[in-house]
């Protein structure tokens, strides 16, 4: 029976009715979850709105020793979890590796840096006078987890609330919903009940009862542009916290003096990682002209050696797609340019040896220009298309010819080009020789229409603090400046 995890204990949803979580590589059946009710988002809410009177006032040394013993018990079924994320998500096995060492390791990172303040002293304008700067959770944050990386994107979200003292309710995608309830199951059972809450389900109809609702005061979302802004326009007339972090299309300078063949496999790593199924995902590629084709050429050899299947086995280097709706997209990305004059150098196609799985090739594509939704639109898929620059200032002016601002990478050894770029380029994380790199204490989050939210670092744990202003005179007596004016006796 497909339980949802409320109040500390898995129960039944309200509807009866489940939700089929399919393989990507084969379509085989996996499981079923509970399609979640406004009931069953209700009934989450109610035990996280309880448990955070108590949580808030758990000092800051227990929640984080809680918080290491979650970590601790995620690497003891380190290998349960890396095969459910492989099964219901698709990418190569260590793709999820390197998934789980975040989800771990961000745990521990917020353990220690919820701990580490929660506010400052301010110099007070008299000597009987206290100014502090108190920084306090906000409530019930509401946490919903995209499908590319749902373990990951969840540890950047649920880690920091809970470290700032929030309670959350998790909405994982209902595609990917495998792993979560298995860290449910046997990672946060040690939390008390009703900290943390996992309902499974559709967002139209777990998702945003709960976006409306009065009593969740923070909402955190990583997912496509259009639900960002439908979450926006309910949350901010009710002036709620919207930690929003959008879509893409990030763009990949090669400079002339970049070595081809390291150009080559930097660019593949950021367009192809997880089947180009990234919000940092290269989507735009931008070569010198005068040595466009020698870049060209070594991406090819590289790109054709790739290894397609399913994320299980081990000499899979690129998975499947996560759906039929996600390849057409792409798809269509890549006809629509070649209409309009685009060439296809390698791939473009379903490949044929597989009868079952969403998987496409990576393709290369080249003639295009910012006219063309392969460079205007996410395609969020493996395709790397390539237009030419003549000089380095044109090159960052068509950088920020987007509408989103996530990320831009650059590969470089001239010093005066990559300080031009990390100043110019309006993105939130710039990569200069090493692309998609994270770091725990380093804010990851977008510019423009890629949403103002960061996570990681400092900036991360904040997301979900809001300030309080304290100023504590000691003497109780009336000031000068108190009615009635003129009064000199007081």
């Amino acid at each position: 029976m497909p339980l949802h995890y409320i109040n500390g204990k898995f129960v039944r949803g309200t509807s009866g009715d489940v939700i089929e979580v399919h393989n990507p590589a084969t379509e085989e059946l996996i499981d079923t979850v509970p399609r979640g009710t406004e009931l069953d988002a209700e009934s989450a809410l109610i035990s996280a709105k309880d448990a955070f009177v108590r949580w808030r006032r758990t000092s800051a040394n227990l929640r984080a020793q809680l918080l290491h013993d979650a970590a601790a018990k995620m690497r003891s079924h380190k290998d349960e979890i890396v095969r459910l994320l492989t099964l219901e998500q698709g990418k190569p096995v260590p793709e999820n590796e390197e998934e789980f060492e975040w989800l771990t390791n961000t745990f521990d990172y917020y353990a220690e840096l919820g701990r580490h303040e929660r506010g400052r002293v301010l110099p007070s304008g008299e000597y009987t006078q206290l100014n502090l700067v108190l920084k306090e959770p906000y409530g019930v944050a509401l946490c919903i987890i995209p499908w590319n990386y749902p373990l990951l994107l969840m540890a950047w979200k649920v880690a920091p609330a809970l470290a700032a003292g929030n309670t959350v309710i998790i909405k994982p995608s209902e595609m990917t919903p495998l792993s979560m309830l298995y860290l449910a199951e046997h990672c946060f059972d040690h939390l008390p009940a009703g900290v943390l809450n996992v309902v499974t389900g559709y967002g139209t109809e777990v998702a945003e009862p709960l976006v409306r609702h009065p009593h969740v005061p923070v909402i955190a979302f990583t997912g496509s542009l259009a639900t960002g802004q439908r979450i926006a326009s309910i949350g901010a007339p009710m002036m709620k916290k919207l930690h929003l972090e959008l879509g893409g299309k990030d763009a990949f300078v090669i400079a002339e003096d970049a070595d081809p063949q390291i150009a080559a496999r930097a660019l593949a790593y950021a367009a192809l990682t997880n089947a180009g199924q990234v919000c940092t995902s290269t989507e735009r590629v931008y070569l010198p002209k005068s040595k466009a084709r020698k870049f060209t050429e070594a991406l090819l050899d590289h790109v054709k050696t790739l290894r397609l299947g399913p994320g299980i086995e081990p000499t899979t280097d690129m998975g499947p797609m996560m759906g039929a709706n996600y390849r057409a997209k792409v798809e269509e990305h890549v006809a629509e340019a070649v209409s309009r004059g685009a060439r296809v150098l390698h791939g473009g196609r379903r490949p044929e040896r597989f009868q079952k799985g969403f998987y496409y090739e990576p393709t290369v594509i080249t003639h295009v220009d910012h006219s063309m939704k392969i460079m205007r639109e996410e395609t969020f898929g493996p395709a790397i298309p390539i237009m030419e620059y003549d000089s380095f200032k044109e090159a960052i002016e068509l950088v920020n010819d987007s509408q989103f601002g996530l990320g831009a990478c650059l590969l470089t050894s001239d010093a005066l080009k990559a300080k031009m770029f990390l100043e110019e380029v309006k993105a939130g994380t710039i990569w200069i020789n090493d692309p998609l790199t994270d770091n725990y204490a380093g804010p990851f989050g977008g510019m423009k229409l890629s949403g103002g939210a960061r996570e990681l670092g400092q900036e991360g744990l904040d997301e979900f603090r809001e300030t309080k202003h304290v100023h504590w005179e000691f003497e109780t007596a009336p000031k000068p400046w108190w009615y009635p004016y003129g009064d000199t006796d007081s």
